[in-house]
């Protein structure tokens, strides 16, 4: 399992409409994601940040994005979202969402 951690700006002026389109995630997209072998997916918000993170399962990481990429509804899901966000990733790194380096995690381990 890889856990995954990223981070982006919220507009202020799509606060509400972002909020609201996440209070009610379409179940496509939720399934998209789960047969994409995400797990655990959670968003916080700090402020105008918003920080995502989720647990991937699968061993082809690259092609479960692709097929998340490639999905119909999330399309339409991310023409709504997408202009609510400020990408803060690295210009040119072809991300959006801008990745965050996992530092430390307390395992559920107690050795």
């Amino acid at each position: 399992m890889q856990r995954i951690g990223s981070i982006i700006r919220l507009r202020p002026e799509h606060r509400d409409t972002y909020l609201k389109l996440h209070a009610e995630v379409w179940p496509s997209v939720e399934q998209t994601l789960r047969d994409a072998n995400i797990r655990n997916y959670t968003i916080f918000l700090h402020d105008d940040l918003l920080i995502g993170y989720y647990e991937y399962v699968g061993d082809d990481f690259d092609a479960d994005m692709e097929r998340i990429a490639a999905d119909p509804q999330t399309q339409q899901w991310w023409k709504l979202t997408d202009p609510c966000q400020e990408s803060v990733a690295e210009p040119g790194s072809g991300h959006w969402w801008a990745p965050m380096r996992e530092i430390w995690h307390l395992s559920d381990d107690a050795a």
